[in-house]
């Protein structure tokens, strides 16, 4: 361990002793996709019922204050895997499906004007040569096994590569694998065949079952890293009735569909428990089950958002709270105190040296670089595993994120927004998350020799572990305003949901882009007043439309009387669209837009501007 870590990230040195028999333990895994921290009973949910998890959390110690590595989930996959930080891995991004087998990622050279930072690369594969826990208990005598979504990587950055003796699923998919998604068939060769129609979470258990029969004289360990609850959100019909009849709209938790994703992952995890009692191996399997990030809030599903992470703040794809804060439960028998819970700050990367000590194993520190033994926690000995920290360099327009890193020490909560501040300088908050869990009140100004020190905490840090951060952008114009960017002779700014342009020209004009999903032909409907002059006229790119041109674009008769009109312009395109640019009028003064959206064809809103 180096000198940085062994002050900065001192954890506790207790020694959780077993006084099982001598045999090692079983260690059962258990990620679910995109389960946000409240998204159980367990966790106080009151629309969602998991009897599973709870009873999971009724055996085991239940964990208020557990971290995912990153906000997405191919980085946390990686560090799971590693014990190691996605910062130090440069594996920061969800690419672990992309086409682009990116090993050595680079820092990056450009970005658009309306970036105050310039992003680096993130790896898309996690190299084989990084030494798995899988790999040690393999060595140790254990039969392994990985079940489910892998996504850190295709042929030959593969479980089979990595330590898994058995492998069930696996492979780049970042959802359920195609072309059933979570129903059968599926194409993949790792999975076998099953009757059309059957969901893939009641497969992956089955396999798992017949796994464990196979070797109930163990040691085994399995990995069985659900699909649910990630997109496609698609779930069993009856199940969808169910939570259909349970829907309270003043409930921040409402979606039909997401209450059946995450029921029928929880029954699988019920009848796992329920076969481990009748072979008699349930005293001898610990069983650890967590998420890989927050839950989703950017998609729409049964007319809301999949799941609400309130109290928390935002969710996956972005850096607060809401999109890292995970659930995780350990049940392990004579060592872990039935239905006890703890705040103890853990993370994906210590769950690496913890399963090292269940299984009896020395620790690899050379390996594990970032994870720390928790197992004192899980023992409910007092535990500090020092700071927490979190980078993730990526605009995320989708979830608001934008590029920062963070730490968390104690109750405090730091983030550094990269060159986000006034003339580029980086950008804090800071939050007691003590007394403030949704993160509404930001102490950097009041408070501001803890961001000094909690700052040198995180830089120290990416100095240690060589971390590609976000570089200052040159051609830095001005950042979006709702969205919107300046293109030329105008200036914007928002307030109470009203895009204001202040026009000083012949030819205001502004422009937006980084849809997601957002296909034409499209309407681009806003209610606007005006006080300048001329007609308006919209623009768009696609990936077959370069640069804003003439032919590719629609003029509007603007009324400029100073009053709301309500507008809605046809953009007669196909495909994919990249960017929109709006010439609001021809001449000087002051025109305002409010509720501005781009429909589709059947009137259903495919993009807003708040």
């Amino acid at each position: 361990m180096s000198i940085f870590k062994s002050l900065l990230w001192g954890a506790s040195l207790s020694v959780v002793v077993l006084t099982a028999a001598a045999k090692q333990p079983n260690i059962i895994l258990i990620v679910a996709d995109d389960l946000g921290w409240r998204d159980s009973s367990a966790y106080k949910s009151e629309f969602y019922q998991t009897p599973g998890i709870d009873r999971l959390a009724r055996e085991g110690v239940l964990f208020t204050d557990a971290y995912s590595s990153n906000p997405l989930c191919s980085p946390t996959r990686a560090s799971i895997l590693t014990g190691q930080s996605p910062a130090r891995l440069r594996f920061t991004a969800a690419s672990g499906h992309i086409q682009q087998a990116i090993l050595d990622p680079k820092q990056g050279t450009a970005a658009t004007v309306d970036k105050p930072a310039i992003i680096p690369q993130s790896r898309s594969r996690l190299p084989n040569e990084y030494v798995t826990y899988a790999e040690l208990l393999q060595e140790a005598g254990y039969r392994t096994a990985f079940m489910g979504k892998w996504h850190v990587g295709s042929a030959p950055y593969i479980p089979e590569n990595q330590g898994f003796d058995v492998v069930i699923g696996g492979r780049h998919h970042p959802g359920p694998p195609p072309p059933g998604g979570f129903f059968a068939p599926w194409k993949v060769e790792t999975i076998p065949d099953y009757p059309k129609g059957t969901h893939i979470s009641d497969a992956i258990t089955d396999e798992a079952l017949k796994f464990i029969k196979a070797n109930r004289s163990g040691p085994f360990l399995l990995n069985l890293w659900f699909y649910d609850v990630h997109a496609p959100f698609q779930a069993k019909p009856a199940l969808v009735d169910k939570y259909e009849q349970l829907v309270d709209p003043d409930y921040p938790q409402r979606s039909p569909t997401m209450g059946a994703m995450i029921e029928a992952m929880d029954q699988n995890i019920e009848r796992l428990l329920q076969e481990l009692d009748r072979m008699g191996l349930r005293d001898d399997t610990i069983i650890i089950f967590t998420s890989d990030n927050g839950g989703n809030m950017y998609n729409e599903v049964d007319g809301t958002t999949p799941t609400n992470n309130f109290p928390l703040k935002s969710g996956k794809g972005n850096n607060y709270e809401g999109g890292v804060r995970v659930p995780l439960i350990v049940s392990w028998a004579r060592v872990s105190h039935p239905g006890t819970t703890t705040d103890s700050i853990v993370c994906s990367a210590d769950l690496y040296p913890t399963i090292l000590k269940m299984a009896g194993l020395p620790q690899h520190p050379e390996y594990h670089k970032d994870g720390i033994d928790f197992s004192a926690a899980i023992a409910g000995e007092s535990f500090d595993r020092g700071p927490f920290i979190s980078h993730f360099p990526h605009y995320v327009p989708a979830t608001d994120n934008l590029p920062n890193t963070s730490v968390r020490v104690g109750d405090y909560k730091l983030y550094r927004f990269y060159y986000d501040g006034e003339n580029q300088a980086h950008r804090y908050e800071l939050y007691n998350l003590k007394t403030d869990i949704g993160e509404t009140n930001n102490l950097a100004d009041s408070m501001p020799e803890k961001v000094s020190q909690l700052d040198a905490t995180i830089e120290a840090y990416l100095q240690e572990a060589e971390v590609l951060v976000p570089i200052k952008n040159p051609t830095f114009a001005s950042k979006p305003v709702m969205g919107w960017n300046v293109i030329g002779d105008v200036e914007i700014a928002a307030e109470n949901g009203v895009l204001r342009i202040d026009s000083s020209g012949r030819d205001p004009r502004i422009g937006s882009h980084d849809f997601h999903h957002v296909s034409g032909p499209v309407t681009f409907s806003f209610t606007m007043r005006s006080k300048s002059s001329g007609q308006g006229q919209v623009f768009w790119t696609s990936p077959t439309v370069k640069g804003f041109k003439g032919n590719h674009s629609v003029s509007f008769a603007v009324q400029q009387d100073g009053a709301w009109h309500d507008y809605a312009i046809k953009l007669p395109f196909t495909g994919k669209l990249n960017s929109i640019r709006l010439d609001p009028s021809q001449g000087a003064g002051v025109i305002e837009l409010k509720n501005i959206r781009l429909l589709g064809s059947n009137g259903q809103v495919l993009h807003t501007w708040k």
